[in-house]
């Protein structure tokens, strides 16, 4: 889990994309605008909209918020845009056991793991291995669009950088098309969580929006727009992060600061702040 660590098809012609929630048409060319739009398929989440980060425990969402992001075990929040949260890339602590060899393994034998987090990587080495752990995420991603969900968030993209040099980002953008096909297949928009120096191949890895990390006070959310354009939601978890980000992006931007364990509302710690 990566939520407190610093971290489509187009044709030539005419075409009729969703911005914001809305479908509207453009004869304008990703060239042209800087930015491709979400697969035609999906409807991407709203831009400048209120956002709750729910990760950590679904709640209530106060009355503003239009986009949420919920854990694939909870249940979406009625009439608004919800995000699923899949862990993708690592294994939830303690579940080792459910991934057997497709754990990512060092020359000693020992998995590799995310030690902010206690997490072990995934081995995304080889097709084989990717469509293995594909099939086991997407039963997460079906059971997500069977509840109604509107997308996926697929947390830890940024895996390889943890690996001790055993992942690539080519192997993490290869497993990254296989779920982002099947999302789509199924009516999901997905979005590239955190990864920034990715953002440019959003189109080819099928891409639809950008959940942003700290992007605020690594002074990073600029490395989102060039490729997603307004459709970047971004989570600060400092008051200055927080700062920083709605100074610069405040008006065209999603932004939330929530605690770093992102508490539910009533519950020891719990902070939720925006611009």
């Amino acid at each position: 889990m990566s939520h407190s660590r610093v971290q489509f098809r187009v044709s030539a012609a005419l075409v009729a994309v969703f911005v914001g929630g809305t479908a509207c048409s453009s004869s304008a060319s990703p060239a042209a605008t800087g930015t491709a739009p979400p697969h035609a398929t999906v409807t991407a989440p709203p831009v400048t909209a209120g956002f709750d980060y729910q990760i950590g425990g679904a709640y209530t969402p106060p009355s503003q918020v239009r986009v949420v992001s919920r854990d694939h075990t909870a249940q979406p929040a009625a009439g608004l845009y919800n995000i699923c949260y899949v862990n993708a890339f690592q294994a939830q602590p303690g579940a080792e056991g459910e991934w057997g060899d497709l754990l990512l393994r060092d020359a000693n034998g020992n998995v590799v793991m995310d030690e902010d987090w206690g997490e072990g990587l995934l081995d995304l080495r080889t097709a084989d291995k990717r469509q293995r752990v594909a099939a086991k995420v997407n039963v997460w991603v079906d059971d997500c669009a069977t509840k109604g969900f509107q997308a996926i968030e697929p947390d830890n993209y940024d895996s390889f950088t943890r690996s001790k040099g055993l992942l690539s980002d080519s192997d993490a953008q290869a497993y990254i098309r296989v779920l982002s096909a099947h999302a789509h297949k199924k009516g999901l928009a997905v979005g590239q969580k955190n990864t920034s120096e990715l953002a440019g191949q959003r189109q080819a890895n099928g891409l639809d929006f950008a959940v942003a990390e700290e992007c605020g006070d690594q002074n990073k959310c600029g490395e989102y727009t060039p490729a997603f354009g307004d459709h970047v939601i971004v989570i600060e978890y400092t008051d200055a992060g927080l700062r920083t980000a709605c100074d610069r992006w405040g008006g065209s931007l999603s932004i939330v600061r929530r605690d770093h364990g992102v508490a539910p509302a009533g519950a020891s710690g719990y902070v939720r702040k925006t611009c």
